[in-house]
């Protein structure tokens, strides 16, 4: 997500925080660069001009030339700017589903993801809020849409409507609200039928549709590659019928992603949700601070805590803590490290989150270093015996030469595992002794949700990127804690492609 865009941007800000002090002329090279990027991501000219403005007039004020870190100062400004361009009203992602049965209305055009959207967002308010959901498609137009509606429904386990044959979407509608009604539902979502372009026939039905149900929430699903037209969309959606809030999809691609910044800023609709690929449990809520954050390379350490609260439990969590404590880190802990690394979006996934370590991401990519390793080490791991995890300082070099055939690997590469669990374990050892074990218990307990998420302090929207940078060198760019297999200084010959 706004891979290209944060690249550029994190090349002008490269720059600038190398400069002692900054004059006006750098500010003002800096922003004409940070204005070709935002075009360059499609985002359109008035908001980026708009945008350029803003931040000039605060970054080049007496407080910012004076100060310390004056490129620091101005990352800040270019970060508060961007925050204010995406936040919307309310919390964000929070839907007006209060008084049972709340109809939730899906509107868009054809092939921008709405079916799946809505299945996403149906298994999201069963799932996290509790909620009875029905759903209900609406499109008699499509081969096989209502047929797709219904196997998503089946597959995460949230009841649809039976499909009647030859009904009218005005119908259908009325059928989902008795059906809600009757059968003790929370929510009900319409999925509406999509066109090719927007067209007098498709406005009518949804402005139809509306009447019957008057819809709590109408959602618009928008394909966020299609850049600027998207945005065009969303006003002409919102002009005729009237929007609530949009959801874009397709945003883990390297989309430029302009249309986000623009669609906020021209529609004055807020972003609700983001989708991030195919499956079932790919949506994000669109959180301002967060994204701005991801765009200056300042990660999203947030987020990651959440990934990891959501994939692992706490007595597992409990249990890990105690044996780290002691300095216990074998083969077992490592092998559930790397599998949780996987379940939490992969190598690429979770560096792209950690602050001051998006740059180390794409070097890791470079040395061939992606989520395949991480099963080919996962392989090496089945391929000993249970004691031999156990103890695996017990390995003999005849047994280390079966265990790599085993997995279809070379020994060189059973050695590096080797060490790479040691040097996790005494990692583990020091931040166990540290003050108790406090350093460990305090990032076990952020992640975990044990007093309220993140520790004091820890927060990376209130700390100075280069000092999360220089944490993240300082690990060594190795991942305690958080599903991370260590990876060396440097990333030297590790893992290379062959």
């Amino acid at each position: 997500m706004f891979e290209s865009l944060s690249d550029r941007l994190s090349g002008v800000f490269d720059r600038l925080t190398k400069q002692g002090a900054l004059s006006e002329d750098d500010v003002k090279t800096a922003l004409r660069e940070v204005r070709v990027a935002l075009l360059e991501a499609d985002v359109s000219l008035p908001v980026a001009r708009d945008f350029v403005k803003k931040v000039q007039e605060q970054a080049t004020g007496q407080a910012v030339t004076k100060s310390v870190t004056p490129g620091q100062q101005v990352v800040k400004i270019v970060h508060d700017a961007l925050v204010e361009v995406l936040t919307g009203e309310g919390e964000p992602g929070a839907l007006k589903i209060d008084s049972p049965p709340a109809p939730i209305l899906m509107v868009g055009l054809q092939g921008g993801g709405k079916t799946t959207t809505t299945a996403k967002l149906a298994k999201r308010l069963q799932e996290k809020d509790g909620k009875r959901v029905l759903m209900a498609s609406l499109d008699v137009y499509r081969p096989a849409a209502m047929d797709q509606l219904a196997i998503l429904g089946t597959q995460i386990g949230v009841d649809t409507l039976p499909i009647v044959p030859g009904q009218k979407p005005v119908d259908i509608a009325k059928r989902a609200k008795q059906q809600a009604t009757m059968g003790g539902y929370d929510v009900y979502m319409l999925d509406t039928a999509g066109r090719l372009h927007i067209d007098e026939v498709l406005m009518g039905e949804v402005e139809q549709v509306s009447a019957v149900v008057s819809p709590r929430e109408t959602l618009l699903v928008v394909d966020g590659l299609t850049g600027q037209v998207a945005v065009e969309v969303a006003q002409e959606f919102d002009d005729k019928v009237g929007i609530s809030g949009v959801v874009l999809t397709r945003m883990d691609g390297d989309g430029r992603g302009g249309a986000a910044l623009s669609m906020r800023a021209v529609t004055g609709k807020p972003i609700k949700y983001v989708g991030l690929g195919e499956k079932m449990d790919a949506l994000e809520t669109f959180e301002p601070e967060r994204i701005a954050g991801r765009i200056l390379g300042m990660g999203d350490i947030v987020s990651l805590v959440e990934k990891a609260q959501e994939t692992i439990e706490a007595e597992q969590a409990e249990r890990m803590m105690k044996r780290f404590q002691k300095g216990q880190f074998n083969m077992n802990d490592l092998k559930m490290q790397l599998e949780q690394m996987i379940k939490m979006g992969g190598m690429q996934g979770v560096m792209g989150m950690m602050p001051g370590m998006g740059k180390m991401a794409k070097q890791a990519e470079a040395a061939g270093m992606d989520d395949k390793l991480l099963k080919q080490q996962i392989a090496l791991i089945q391929s000993m015996t249970k004691r031999e995890r156990a103890n695996p300082q017990i390995l003999q070099a005849s047994r280390k030469k079966r265990i790599a055939a085993g997995a279809g690997m070379e020994v060189s590469e059973l050695n590096k595992l080797l060490k790479m669990q040691r040097q996790m374990g005494d990692m583990m050892k020091k931040m166990g002794k540290m003050g108790k074990g406090k350093m460990l218990k305090q990032a076990m307990s952020g992640m975990f949700g044990k007093g309220g998420g993140m520790p004091p302090g820890m927060d990376p929207s209130s700390m100075d990127p280069k000092v999360l940078e220089q944490a993240a060198k300082a690990m060594g760019g190795k991942l305690p804690g958080l599903g991370g297999a260590g990876l060396p200084t440097g990333l030297s010959g590790f893992g290379k492609k062959k």
